[in-house]
């Protein structure tokens, strides 16, 4: 898969500083997963679909100098990116650029994994967790943070457009060959490999304008809203006035995005 098709909104600069917000979104949540399955100092972590590496750069404060992170992601770019981030620091963290089907990880070699937003975009997220299951020592713990309901995503009050194009994100995904709400389905595989499932808790968002959380979805909206044009799933003159419907909707003091529902799973391997 060549670097331009690896994420659906692309890896270049203005999809680093929209990642970089969505990490500041949902730091307090990883966190909190990460609290729950006991990531601790010394400790050897996965972080799966690490993207660009905010997460991988917050774990290796957790485990230290003496625990690892191996951060894997399929993008050359953000990859190469925090491969720069690593270089300029002593930071336990190594980079891996590799499709899932394609990591090579070692039996019993990993205290936890984590991802968020990682199995929603492959066809095969059973088998990725299989091949989770095998590298973890007896004990070690998964954190997921994946979709529950994308359909969820809604804007109040309800405008005609955007809705439309809200609508037209959601065929998009469906029209693949993932699931977007894997989260339904992940405690059922991890079930299937006979590990355990300590938590599970649903996280929604409920975003107010000229917040970080409203930016959130609006920066996907700008990024996404085009490539549907060019999928065949929205008209240009949808999109220009669904950007003009945002404008008046951030000037509305009651006005709310409700973001999709997210599901976060902690589990342990036998």
């Amino acid at each position: 898969m060549s670097d331009s098709n690896a994420y659906i909104l692309g890896t270049d600069r203005e999809e680093l500083d929209r990642l970089e917000l969505q990490h500041k979104v949902w730091l307090s949540e990883s966190k909190r997963g990460w609290t729950n399955a006991g990531f601790s100092k010394g400790q050897s972590i996965l972080d799966l679909g690490c993207g660009p590496g905010y997460c991988s750069l917050e774990l290796a404060d957790i485990v230290g100098l003496n625990g690892k992170i191996n951060a894997l992601d399929r993008s050359k770019a953000f990859i190469n990116h925090l491969n720069f981030v690593v270089n300029k620091s002593d930071l336990p963290i190594e980079p891996i650029q590799s499709d899932f089907d394609d990591m090579d990880l070692e039996d019993n070699s990993l205290d936890g994994m984590y991802c968020r937003w990682a199995l929603a975009w492959v066809p095969n997220p059973k088998d990725v967790i299989g091949k989770i299951m095998k590298a973890l020592k007896p004990g070690g713990k998964m954190v997921f943070h994946e979709y529950f309901n994308w359909s969820n995503h809604q804007v109040f009050p309800e405008y005609k457009n955007l809705t439309l194009g809200i609508a037209a994100a959601l065929n998009s995904f469906k029209e693949s060959d993932s699931e977007i709400d894997i989260g339904k389905y992940i405690p059922e595989y991890i079930a299937s490999f006979g590990a355990n499932i300590i938590s599970t808790r649903l996280i929604p968002k409920l975003a107010t304008p000229n917040t970080d959380t409203w930016n959130w979805p609006v920066t996907f909206y700008k990024s996404y809203f085009p490539r549907l044009v060019e999928m065949g799933l929205l008209d240009q003159m949808v999109i220009h006035k669904a950007f003009d419907e945002l404008k008046e909707l951030q000037n509305i003091p009651y006005a709310r995005i409700a973001c999709p529902l997210m599901i976060e799973i902690v589990a342990e391997a036998k």
